[in-house]
Order: structure tokens, then sequence, then C-alpha cells
């Protein structure tokens, strides 16, 4: 237990600042958290909510026609119940492999991507007898589903320095004797061709920068090209100029006001009625205990306004700098027993910031992230009935006992509980 009190005591330090820092506002309201006023905010999530046609650019692929598509309960920006799919296979080393998509009746081939599409718009009118639906190939045995995530509250997430990130993955491992050993790894920042950061969106922590996860899913997950992945999955029934999103009289894109709208949201609050009963109260205080919140973790802080971040290509702003919020989890790539088998694919996500691709964005770093999964922050869990990366557990029992490796131990701590501590832990989940 000495072990675990330790590695909470870090969790707290990775917090503390040598003044008390002002707590995130949170909120369901679709309201500004300060970094912009209301009336811009709503403008952004107009953007956001927005959906696009075939003359907008969509597709050829795609997966969702809005970005509020798959980020909408219980607001705009949060999660849902969407989920995309992915595949690969072992290579004869061992190690993982992009796959090859055929489409057009083989006249094609997609390389580069784990994303297999749902969607294409064709055949059309204009492309009566062109097929370029994706499907999986027997060859590809690897495969997964991933829900899409929260996004409220990730402007906060991305203002926290990387050194936080990377002392909390050292300070886990050093007090728990390596059995418990975030991987904070390192990641193109697309904005700045050349720079890197501590990864922290997505299920493999593939992007530490809004702007580069907002244009990431403007074209993988929609088809939409934009001056930072300027270049379509395929040239097949397209027929938008390139970029589709092209900057407009404020020389905003729209990939720019997602992220705005992103980094303007508030963080989700709990539920403070059912908070403050007994039950959750307990089970908050047994969560800790069980050692949860190890990689759950209760309390990150952001670095300081002014601070430079994503390769200097961005500032974080006063509404963001020394913020206290109470994400539980910690933004770091762990082995639970459920990874899907599936590693970072570099163009994919990088586009043509993969052809320069900084040193320090090692491809055995990202071979790590095979069986490593993100933490799932367990803010705003209580509006999920899918449960974990891939949405197949539907009750919060059934995640926990899921857990496995890094959070063998944790789950065993949970399962010697009485029946009535176990549902205390259970309500304090409700509650988030």
């Amino acid at each position: 237990m000495r072990t675990l009190m330790a590695i909470g005591a870090l969790a707290l330090a990775v917090a503390s600042q040598t003044t008390q820092p002002d707590y995130a506002p949170t909120g369901y309201d679709n309201k500004s958290n300060g970094l912009v006023d209301d009336s811009t905010h709503q403008a952004d999530q107009i953007k956001f909510d927005e959906v696009e046609g075939v003359a907008d650019g969509l597709g050829p692929l795609y997966n969702a026609q809005s970005c509020r598509e798959c980020h909408q309960n219980p607001a705009s920006g949060g999660a849902s119940q969407v989920s995309e799919l992915r595949v690969g296979h072992l290579g004869p080393d061992g190690r993982f492999v992009n796959p090859d998509i055929s489409i057009a009746r083989g006249t094609e081939t997609i390389k580069g991507r784990t994303l297999i599409n749902d969607r294409a718009i064709c055949p059309s009118a204009a492309f009566p007898d062109t097929e370029i639906q994706e499907r999986v190939p027997a060859s590809e045995t690897v495969r997964t589903t991933r829900l899409t995530t929260n996004l409220l509250g990730d402007g906060f997430v991305e203002a926290v320095a990387d050194k936080s990130l990377v002392d909390l993955a050292h300070e886990q491992c050093t007090a728990s004797h390596g059995k418990i050993c975030g991987l904070a790894i390192r990641v193109p920042i697309v904005e700045a061709v050349g720079q890197s950061g501590v990864g922290r969106f997505g299920w493999k922590d593939q992007h530490a920068s809004l702007l580069s996860f907002s244009g990431d899913a403007y074209l993988n997950e929609m088809g939409i090209t934009s001056p930072l992945f300027p270049d379509e999955v395929t040239k097949l029934c397209n027929t938008a100029a390139e970029p589709n999103d092209k900057p407009g009289a404020d020389g905003l894109t729209d990939v720019d006001r997602f992220a705005r709208f992103v980094r303007a949201a508030k963080a989700p609050p709990r539920d403070a009625k059912l908070a403050a009963t007994p039950a959750a109260t307990r089970g908050s205080e047994l969560f800790d205990k069980i050692g949860c919140a190890i990689c759950h973790v209760r309390t990150l802080t952001t670095a300081a306004a002014g601070t430079k971040i994503n390769g200097a290509a961005y500032t974080i702003p006063a509404a963001l700098g020394s913020k206290s919020f109470h994400p539980f989890g910690d933004f770091l790539l762990h082995d639970v027993g459920t990874g899907d088998g599936i590693v970072i694919p570099v163009v994919e996500h990088y586009a043509r910031a993969a052809l320069r691709m900084p040193a320090e964005c090692s491809p055995e770093n990202f071979q790590k992230t095979r069986n490593r999964v993100r933490t799932a922050p367990l803010w705003g869990v209580r509006f999920r009935p899918r449960l974990m990366h891939d949405g197949r557990s539907f009750t919060f029992l059934n995640a926990i006992l899921r857990h496995r490796k890094e959070a063998d131990q944790a789950r065993l701590r949970f399962r010697r509980l009485s029946r009535d501590d176990q549902a205390a832990v259970i309500e304090f989940l409700s509650s988030l």
C-alpha cells in the first residue's frame, strides 16, 4: 500500500505549483471557458456542427459528415456511440504492418493507413460505374473498433506541459518497481514541421496538438483536405478543388475553428448530487485505495500562460494557463491487456510532415504503441453506455474486470472488496 500512496502523492505533485492554480471551468452549456467570447465560441460550434456535402469536399472516402456526428453526447464536443474500424497484420518479424486496401475493383490500392472508411461518395450520378468502397482483406488479421473520444476540456489537456506527462510516466514506473509504466510518446506537430511534442489525443496518443488532431480528423474521418492535410486518400470520384478547406475572409480555415472550439470548451462536470452521496464518497476513497488513481489521475495542472507549446506554434493564453482540472486520466499509453494490436500509422496521421519526422519520433517507439492504449479519461464517463477503447464493455463492472497486466493488481484489489464496497466504487464512477 505504500507504493500506491507514493504514486498518489506523485499525481498530486504533478498538479501542484508554487501558487494555488485556478480550477478550469466546467459545464455542458456550450459556453466558452474564457478563451474567446461566447458569440465567437458559438460561431465556431456552428462550423463544428455543420454537415458537409460532396461540393464541400466530402469524401471520396469518409466516416461522417460533421464533427458533431462523432462528438455530441451530451453536447457538441462530447463523445458518442460512433466507432471506427482499423486493421493491419503482423509481418514475418512480428512487427505490425499497415494494410494494403484494394478499391475500384482492384485498380487502386490504398497504403499507409490502418483506417477502413465506412462510406464512399460513389457510385453516383456523376460516377455510375466507379465503386470505391473499402473492405477488410482476409490478409488483415489484426482488427479492432475504436469509439470516438470526448473533446470537451481538451484545451486544458493540450496546455499541460510535456515535462509533466514525462515526469508522471517516470514516477509511476519508479514507484511501482516497473509494474505500472505509462509511455509518453513524442509525435510530430503537423503545423510545425520538424517539431514534436508528447502525444495526448487519440487512443494511441497520436497527436499533441489540437490543430493537428483536427486536420487529421477532417481528412481521415470526413475526407476533407486542408492546408495541413492537402492530399486526398484517393482521387477517384473527386471533383472539389484542393485543399477543400480554404481560409475565409478572417484568414481562418474550418480546421482552425475546430481547434479553437475545442480549446474554448469547458471541461466535463461531475453529477454534483450523486457525487455528494455517502456511497459515491466512499467509492471515491476506495478508488484511490485500490490503485485506480495511479493511471486515472484525478488532477492535472496546465503550464503558465505565455508558455509556447506545439513546436512554438501556439502560446498558452490566460484562460488556459495555470488551471487545475480533473480528467481522471494520465493521458499516457498503458498495456492493460486490452490493446488492439494497431501501431500508429505515420502517413495517415502526419501527412507531408511525415517526410520530415523529428529524430525523437522513433519508429521503435511507435511499434511500442501496438498493445498500448491511452488511459481512458473518466470525466463524462456517466454518459457512455459503451466503455473501453473498443466499446465492448457495457457496464462499469465489466470494464473493471477486463483490466489486466499493468492494471491487474488494481483489478484484484477491487475483486477482494465487499459487494457493498464494489457498489460504492461503481456509484463513484457513475458520478463522473
